[in-house]
């Protein structure tokens, strides 16, 4: 498939450690990819350079085949963009910018806007200056989308909405990715991005940590189990039958298994013969995925 993003070795160093290394990442055309990190990983960073508005210490960024630095003001006509930091011109409502917004970006159609603005329930006849973080973030929303742009870029998209309004968001950017958009999404939430995203990307201390294919981490193709045995020797003589761990906590007398499903009958005949406490399936999803990820970053640079 085509990249409508592409990322080559992008590095933005501002020194002591600050900034982003080495990053490659691709984006195919209909893709929705997540970008995930906690504040100060280099996620907003990243953004800027593709946007455009910074010039990268080394590496490139192409958007549709444009070098981003080089040709800013023709790849900003082609994405809707939601800032994390949104600042807004000197204008007296949010009627006022909508409407200077739809005259740059030559939307005379304002029906997707309308539709936006009622599901958002967002007032545009609100004072600019006067607006709450959620409804200034809702105005940014609409304002990246109206025009109907083929690549959505979001930054943090969902700071400053209640959880009705960020529900109602998720569902307007579902509703894009169906329709074909190629979507970039910073966040976080991890639960935000496994709704909504085909892979996620997590960035850690400026470089990338980890591609993660989302439907493969939710449904890997095996099954997790933590077991807990009411006596150390039932513990010990089930450690022996050679099943796969995942973590072993001695002190407790409990061991997680993985396992495939066709075994998953053995387990529980084989169990039969212990004085078991508890047994629990153990779900997985993007957060504790990543979390394995950093700790094992974390443990070979301990080791290094």
């Amino acid at each position: 498939m085509e990249n409508v993003i592409q990322i080559e070795k992008l590095t933005k160093d501002y020194g002591s450690g600050r900034g982003v290394f080495e990053i490659d990442l691709n984006i195919a055309r209909g893709e929705m990819l997540g970008f995930a990190g906690t504040n100060g990983s280099g996620k907003t960073t990243t953004i800027r350079n593709i946007m455009g508005f910074l010039k990268p210490t080394s590496g490139r960024v192409r958007v549709l085949g444009m070098e981003s630095w080089s040709h800013s003001s023709e790849i900003v006509k082609h994405i809707g963009y939601v800032p994390g930091e949104i600042s807004f011109p000197d204008l007296p409502t949010g009627i006022a910018f909508l409407k200077s917004q739809a005259e740059f970006l030559g939307v005379s159609d304002m029906t997707y806007a309308e539709y936006l603005i009622e599901k958002l329930q967002l007032d545009p006849r609100a004072s600019l200056k006067r607006m709450s973080k959620g409804m200034k973030q809702k105005t940014a929303i609409v304002s990246a989308l109206m025009a109907d742009p083929e690549i959505i870029i979001l930054d943090e998209p969902t700071t400053g909405l209640d959880p009705l309004m960020r529900d109602a968001f998720l569902e307007i950017v579902r509703e894009e990715h169906k329709r074909g958009k190629t979507i970039f999404m910073s966040s976080h939430m991890f639960n935000e991005l496994e709704t909504t995203c085909d892979r996620v990307a997590l960035i850690y201390d400026g470089r990338i940590a980890n591609v993660a294919v989302v439907e493969k981490i939710l449904n890997p193709g095996y099954k997790e189990y933590k077991i807990e045995f009411k006596n150390q020797s039932d513990y010990d003589l089930f450690k022996k039958l050679g099943y796969e761990p995942t973590r072993d906590q001695p002190q407790y007398c409990q061991i997680t298994v993985s396992i495939t499903p066709d075994k998953l009958n053995k387990l529980f005949a084989d169990l039969k013969a212990y004085d078991v406490k508890f047994i629990t399936e153990v779900k997985f999803d993007l957060e504790k995925y990543f979390k394995r990820v950093l700790n094992r970053e974390k443990e070979i640079n301990h080791v290094q």
